[in-house]
């Protein structure tokens, strides 16, 4: 089974979660972890199963709103829970891909989340992407209510993770 690194500068996650007044889109870098899996034309193997582990810091969020910036940290307790981890505990075929299961540790819980991603493998080199909406509330958080400004619980969830083999 082949062992891929997440490539930190290439992997990244949006966050997109719906207002009153507008959307508001987040996005982080700084992924780090790993992906072993077993790649054969261009595929991934289901057998042996394919493992993957990867985080990312809280307080890369960056939507651009300097306010939104300031206020999510503090919002889902950066400081006492500065990473979110996503451990994959099963793939199986999916319609247009794959289907991952996977634990999801955010805010001092963790709760399983299951949806679509695809795959591109070339041997050396996977690109796997996918998004889920997930309710915030499910993760012991609150959406944010100022004024007239009302955030919606369910936020969208997009992941794209490049990954090269080690040597």
């Amino acid at each position: 089974m082949g062992r891929f690194k997440i490539i930190l500068e290439r992997s990244r996650v949006w966050v997109e979660a719906r207002s009153t007044l507008h959307p508001v889109v987040a996005e982080a870098g700084g992924l780090t972890g790993f992906i072993e899996a077993e790649v054969a034309a261009s595929r991934v193997a289901l057998d042996p199963p394919p493992r993957a582990r990867f985080e990312f810091p809280v307080e890369g969020l960056r939507s651009g709103n300097p306010l939104f910036d300031q206020e999510l940290p503090r919002r889902v307790d950066a400081r006492r829970y500065p990473t979110v981890a996503v451990e994959v505990k099963e793939v199986s075929a999916g319609a247009d891909g794959y289907r991952v299961r996977a634990q999801v540790s955010f805010h001092g819980v963790t709760r399983e989340v299951e949806g679509p991603v695809t795959v591109r493998a070339d041997g050396n080199r996977l690109v796997v992407e996918g998004e889920q909406v997930v309710d915030i509330r499910d993760f012991g958080l609150e959406p944010p209510r100022l004024l007239l400004l009302r955030v919606y619980p369910n936020v969208k969830v997009r992941v794209r993770l490049e990954a090269e083999k080690e040597a």
